[in-house]
């Protein structure tokens, strides 16, 4: 488990990732190690995040992209309806698969 002060990163089995609090710039570096470390196709379990910044966005997506290459990805699971929309408008909804 990974912890700062708004943004916790717990892995679990089955190559899953909960993110609880607020993933913004703040916790770029923490979060780029943590998924620095994926590489099998991997769930990230958004039930408790609150918030996400473009910063948070683009760990999501250097992550997705290095993982692509190898034929794995992230797979986004359990957003609430603001973060959902954030996807959208950004268009990661067509860059992620998201359940």
């Amino acid at each position: 488990m990974w912890r700062n002060e708004v943004l916790e990163i717990k892995t679990g089995p089955e190559n899953e990732i909960q993110l609880h609090g607020r993933f913004d710039a703040s916790q770029a570096d923490t979060a780029k190690v943590v998924f620095a470390m994926v590489n099998e196709t991997s769930f990230v379990d958004f039930f408790q995040l609150d918030y996400i910044s473009s910063m948070g966005l683009g760990v999501l997506l250097m992550t997705q992209k290095r993982l692509k290459e190898s034929g794995k990805e992230l797979i986004l699971i359990n957003m609430n309806n603001h973060i959902r929309e954030v996807f959208k408008y950004a268009g990661f909804d067509m860059i992620f698969q998201i359940k």
